[in-house]
């Protein structure tokens, strides 16, 4: 692991480097958020240079991707100052699932794609979001919304950085392993709404008398299945790993609401 100076210095300029401009999240023309789920984003970075999307289900405790806190760097939360300027928030300890592995995650397959990162203090702004499994039976054309703060500009991280939410419909065959969404109004074909670099982490959810978390962002493609964004959006459904995430909340003395 880096120095810890050198490393958090790295992290600011990252921070900066990200939100130094105007700047959008999720492709496809998704509308800004601040209230609601929106209240519950936060913007992780880490010391290598990448940065993910995560939510808060306690006022110190963070759901995000297993891929995006992976060993031998550091991570932060970024705030904002009243000037808007970023400012980090140090993350005391990150916890990923036993059975997560970044070789299936890379390949767009299955896996336990869940990490917890638990905060030395609570956020200034943040509202915590409940946590649930998806409704049954699972279907083709089931209502899901995403939300992140990934790019809408593939590769460009200035285009990351606000908080936006899209609403998708399930393809394929969804099940409890993984949930594959796409735009309902081009349906994978085109590109459309879906997550993008940045968005990886943050949550997907339903209406389930209000806004529930029941799945975490994975992957993204583009449309029909090539490299990029706005065609498929992967998502790790939380019905297998929602035990392992009340436990490990609860090994923090972070105990979650009873579940939904």
């Amino acid at each position: 692991m880096k120095p810890v100076l050198k490393s958090i210095s790295h992290l600011t300029a990252v921070a900066a480097l990200l939100f130094s401009s105007p700047s959008h999240a999720i492709v496809g023309g998704a509308l800004p958020s601040s209230d609601g789920i929106g209240r519950a984003i936060v913007t992780i970075v880490g010391s290598r240079g990448n940065f993910c999307s995560g939510a808060l289900i306690a006022p110190k405790l963070v759901l995000t991707a297993g891929h995006c806190v992976q060993p031998g760097a550091d991570y932060r939360i970024v705030e904002y100052d009243r000037d808007h300027k970023p400012l980090l928030k140090t993350v005391r300890r990150v916890a990923v699932h036993p059975a997560f592995s970044i070789q299936s995650i890379m390949a767009h397959r299955a896996t336990a794609d869940v990490a917890l990162l638990e905060l030395d203090a609570a956020t200034r702004d943040g509202k915590p979001v409940g946590l649930g499994v998806p409704q049954l039976p699972l279907a083709p054309g089931n209502a899901f919304g995403i939300a992140g703060i990934g790019v809408t500009i593939r590769g460009d991280g200035k285009s990351g950085g606000v908080v936006r939410t899209a609403a998708l419909v399930a393809t394929g065959k969804p099940g409890t392993l993984q949930i594959r969404l796409v735009d309902p109004a081009t349906q994978g074909v085109k590109t459309g709404l879906g997550a993008c670099t940045g968005d990886s982490g943050g949550p997907a959810f339903e209406d389930q008398n209000g806004a529930v978390i029941v799945g975490i962002i994975s992957w993204s493609t583009g449309p029909n299945g090539s490299d990029g964004c706005g065609g498929l959006t992967g998502v790790t459904p939380l019905t297998l790993y929602r035990d392992w995430i009340v436990q490990t909340a609860r090994q923090w003395d972070m105990p979650l609401a009873p579940p939904i």
